[in-house]
């Protein structure tokens, strides 16, 4: 035989290792881990740079006829030994067509100032006034009549906000914005916390509100789930104001082109949401 042999291909570095020798093969060196594609950041930029562009929020404040108008607001956290204010002489109103993303540390308030929007809480001082259709905030799980099911509670909400004439519609809407399957027609003490979300949700988006509230709504459920939350909130941008609780500023700034920084049970107004959250990261040392 030749001892010129034509090389069809190198040979691994365990193949070419000696197999007598005692020296262990060098690992490979790891690489560098990829960093995250930012074309989702892109686009929340994007469309909130068109958002932006569209609505002018310092002339939407300066319009006498505000969505929501808060007045001289305060709220206590009530116990067995007293409580402390969470929020105290809070001013600032909402215009028509313009959304808010609320910031601030956990145990600021931002999930009972929602609750106080939506009528779920009152003030202990100081007045909400309400000059459009607001929703309950989307995300919280109570509510509900634990003893009935799913679709007897869609129903029974469907006629207390008018829409009776339009029932099957609407039930069916929300069982297949939820997908939660037979447990649909199961009683409602029985869901889990998500499964009470998405029905929440669906409810919501069955109703043409002015204002929809949310609180951690678009996390709930897996990903494509959420991602259909995010559609949905997204469709309604421009259309109606969205007012918004999420851990996730990414969402905030998809959707949100105002912004309430809640510090100290204070409620500041940002016109623009990127000064909220840098007043926020500044008051976690970032």
């Amino acid at each position: 035989m030749n001892d010129k042999t034509k090389t069809v291909g190198q040979a691994s570095p365990a193949a070419q290792q000696d197999p007598n020798s005692t020296e262990k093969p060098k690992p490979k060196p790891k690489s560098k881990p990829k960093k995250r594609s930012s074309v989702e950041d892109r686009k929340a930029t994007k469309t909130r740079k068109a958002l932006t562009a569209a609505i002018d929020v310092k002339a939407a404040r300066e319009n006498p006829d505000q969505a929501i108008v808060v007045r001289n607001m305060w709220k206590k956290y009530h116990g067995p030994f007293g409580g402390d204010w969470v929020l105290r002489n809070v001013n600032f109103t909402i215009p028509h067509g313009v959304s808010v993303g609320l910031v601030g540390k956990n145990g600021a308030g931002k999930s009972t100032l929602l609750k106080l929007l939506g009528g779920m809480d009152a003030p202990d001082k100081g007045e909400i006034l309400k000059n459009s259709n607001v929703s309950w905030p989307i995300g919280l799980k109570g509510g509900f009549q634990g003893s009935m099911s799913g679709r007897q509670n869609v129903k029974f909400v469907a006629r207390i906000m008018g829409g009776g004439h339009r029932i099957d519609e609407i039930v069916e809407s929300v069982q297949d914005f939820a997908e939660i399957g037979k447990a649909f027609d199961q009683p409602i003490s029985t869901y889990s916390s998500g499964m009470k979300s998405r029905i929440g949700f669906g409810l919501s988006l069955a109703f043409d509100f002015d204002v929809y509230l949310s609180d951690e709504a678009t996390s709930v459920g897996d990903v494509s789930f959420k991602e259909k939350a995010k559609k949905a909130f997204r469709d309604r941008v421009g259309k109606s104001s969205i007012i918004m609780v999420s851990h996730s500023l990414g969402i905030l700034r998809d959707m949100c082109q105002a912004g309430i920084w809640l510090h100290n049970g204070e409620a500041l107004w940002f016109d623009d949401l990127e000064d909220a959250i840098e007043q926020y990261y500044k008051s976690i040392g970032k």
